[in-house]
């Protein structure tokens, strides 16, 4: 990233967020156009992943102070798609074909979001400031939100919801780490990490405030926000007493673990059938 000035762009767009700097301004506005170029192309993220195993994923507040102020310099105007005609502030990504990348009618990509090389966007969105893998399938009815991170060979199926959280700025991004299987209608909302390898069952949800119990020893161990490497988990229940009688709380339940033994493609199904977690 040697080659943009990037202390340069943090510094004007601090400045601009905080109202030292007019919306009208030739340096910010040059530091936020420059700064959504940089994300579309992949040379900025709005998070950074660890540089060691087991670390902290690092946001970036500023580059997602330069999408919301990018919003605000910008009117909505007509985007033409072949036939298709929507009408917005952002314009659709350009040349899929040279990035390698492969998306199906009418499957939408936001310019300011990087698509890696042998990304597949079935008829699915993915959002402005959002990053989405080298390999990385993202099926039908899918939604990557803006400025989720979505690892490289992650399978996000049918009708996923992937949510997106742009303020405030410091607030962390969902993360979906490399080789995840995340299964059909799952909902993954408010920040949460879903670490590398990790399999979820369909009608998963997880926000920040869901209950995550590890049910494989024996006793379970109850967590918040994130989801183990390698991981099998399905959606469950836990009884909750309220004043008109007991009733059920959603909760995700961590059941198993995806074998090491095996390839990424039969771990997946094995890990299927073994559990009974359904795709």
């Amino acid at each position: 990233m040697s080659e943009y000035p990037i202390a340069r762009w943090q510094a004007t767009i601090e400045a601009g967020w905080s109202g030292a700097l007019p919306l009208d301004d030739a340096g910010l506005r040059g530091a936020v156009e420059g700064t959504v170029a940089a994300l579309d192309s992949g040379h900025l993220r709005v998070a950074s992943p660890p540089e060691a195993a087991g670390g902290e994923w690092q946001t970036h507040a500023w580059i997602k102070e330069a999408i919301l102020l990018y919003f605000r310099m910008r009117v909505s105007e007509p985007v033409l798609a072949g036939d298709l005609e929507f009408f917005d502030k952002v314009p659709l990504k350009h040349d899929l074909a040279s990035a390698g990348v492969r998306v199906v009618p009418p499957g939408v990509a936001r310019y300011g979001s990087f698509l890696d090389k042998g990304v597949i966007l079935m008829p699915g969105y993915v959002n402005i400031g959002a990053r989405v893998g080298e390999g990385t399938m993202v099926d039908t009815w899918a939604t990557v939100g803006s400025c989720a991170q979505i690892g490289s060979r992650v399978h996000l199926s049918g009708g996923v919801g992937i949510g997106g959280v742009l303020e405030p700025p410091q607030a962390a991004p969902v993360i979906i780490e490399d080789d995840c299987f995340i299964g059909s209608r799952a909902i993954v909302v408010e920040g949460v990490r879903v670490r590398a390898g990790a399999v979820l069952g369909a009608g998963v949800v997880l926000t920040a405030s869901t209950m995550i119990v590890d049910v494989r020893g024996e006793a379970a161990v109850e967590s918040r926000g994130e989801i183990p490497e390698r991981a099998v988990v399905i959606p469950g229940y836990r009884p909750r007493q309220f004043p008109a009688g007991s009733f059920g709380i959603p909760c995700a339940l961590i059941i198993g673990e995806r074998s090491e033994s095996t390839d990424r493609k039969t771990s997946l199904n094995d890990a299927l059938r073994e559990y009974g977690v359904s795709g």
